[in-house]
């Protein structure tokens, strides 16, 4: 691929003296703390270049230096890459998944509400590049620029630190979602099956109630825990409160069927 001009890399750079030729384009161009990246996304940057150009949306072209390009080449790259990562790590974690089973798991990992909760995890919309423009009205939009940009991130990680540094980011970013069993990973409905479960076995009706709320009103993530009995027998997190009970129920369920064994 075509990398950007060298004097992008302004925009993202370490603290450090500025030189002189590097006003002009610092004058017309935001800067971006490249610290403040790393920290968020926890990748050391070797290239900025890359990483610019995966923050930059199309409506933010007419801003950069002639040859710069915006991030849809870089977002198509990372849709294959988080695809394939996803697909070996459930191919290994269910060996006895069919085939389309595991297509619905993995399209529930990468989908685009999916995709936008994890960039929103990192607060990733405070570094994409937009038009003053596109930014005032892209409204409910935003989830899937979000989505978008999330995906170039990943390619830029692989183009700048290789293969074994995009699939660390994807496992701390999305697949530790499935080993915290805070994503429902088959068709089933665990409210319905917990009740099944305790209603067969004299337990009563599960109880579950909210324990906890984080994040701003347009991006709340709810804790929920549920009560079988007397006991806690689990929780789980979710973005509504639905989700987050189906999370509580799943762990129940398991804590009830290994207490058995």
């Amino acid at each position: 691929m075509r990398w950007l001009p060298n004097r992008l890399t302004s925009l993202f750079r370490r603290p450090g003296p500025e030189r002189a030729d590097e006003g002009k384009t610092a004058s017309r161009l935001p800067r971006l703390d490249v610290r403040h990246f790393e920290e968020a996304t926890g990748y050391r940057i070797v290239h900025p270049d890359l990483f610019i150009q995966a923050l930059s949306h199309r409506s933010f072209l007419p801003q950069l230096p002639d040859g710069g390009r915006s991030n849809e080449r870089l977002e198509f790259l990372g849709d294959s890459i988080l695809n394939l990562i996803v697909g070996e790590y459930l191919y290994h974690r269910f060996p006895d998944a069919e085939e389309g089973e595991l297509t619905k798991v993995r399209s529930r990992l990468v989908n685009r509400k999916a995709l936008a909760a994890y960039g929103q995890a990192i607060d990733l919309q405070q570094f994409i590049l937009m038009s003053p423009s596109a930014a005032q009205s892209v409204g409910k939009g935003y989830a899937t620029i979000t989505a978008d940009t999330f995906e170039a991130v990943i390619a830029a990680i692989y183009l700048d630190g290789g293969f074994s540094a995009a699939r660390q980011f994807v496992e701390d970013r999305v697949l530790s979602a499935v080993k915290k069993g805070d994503v429902i990973t088959a068709d089933e409905n665990y409210k319905s099956l917990l009740l099944e479960y305790t209603q067969s076995r004299g337990l009563g009706v599960p109880r579950y109630g909210v324990i906890g709320e984080e994040g701003p009103d347009h991006d709340r993530t709810f804790t929920v825990e549920v009560t079988v009995g007397s006991l806690r027998r689990g929780s789980g997190t979710g973005k509504n409160k639905k989700e987050a009970e189906q999370a509580a129920a799943r762990r129940a369920l398991q804590s009830l069927q290994q207490s058995r064994k």
